[in-house]
């Protein structure tokens, strides 16, 4: 198939664009979860499992992330407490990772900043509705990378 004028430019553009933004997001990721004593990969991973338990292959699928790494993190987020491993009755091998009360309120202390950055940001984009464009087309962009099963 032939590309249309200028589409290896923009998926050029938008390849780089995304992995700057990447980077800072994870930048700000970090910053917003220090404070709580969390790192980044803690605080998506037990976010992943806030709102219930998932085993580390779910967690890792929802993350789009290697499911090794995610065991990884999941591992110690155990070890230090806050998330625990329990019985999956739909697969006695993959357990599932769930929250202790020490792991939401690591969450729950994220949460204020995390609403005031959330609000500078979308001041910034030029109001929620704007702000709502951004998160649709990206993810109609990774709905369409998903489809073309590269």
């Amino acid at each position: 198939m032939q590309a249309p004028p200028h589409a290896p430019e923009l998926l050029t553009r938008t390849a780089l664009g995304v992995s700057r933004l990447n980077g800072q997001l994870l930048a700000v990721s970090e910053r917003l979860a220090r404070p709580a004593g969390l790192t980044t990969a803690r605080r998506q991973v037990l976010g992943a499992v806030a709102g219930g338990p998932l085993p580390v292959a779910g967690i890792a699928r929802e993350l789009g992330l290697a499911r090794q790494s995610v065991q990884r993190v999941a591992d110690l987020v155990v070890a230090e407490g806050l998330a625990e491993y329990r019985p999956n009755p739909a697969h006695c091998r993959a357990k599932l990772l769930a929250p202790t009360d020490d792991g939401l309120s690591a969450l729950r202390r994220i949460t204020p900043e995390h609403d005031v950055f959330a609000a500078e940001l979308a001041e910034h984009l030029g109001g929620t509705p704007d702000f709502r464009a951004v998160v649709e087309a990206v993810e109609t962009l990774s709905r369409a990378l998903d489809n073309l099963g590269y």
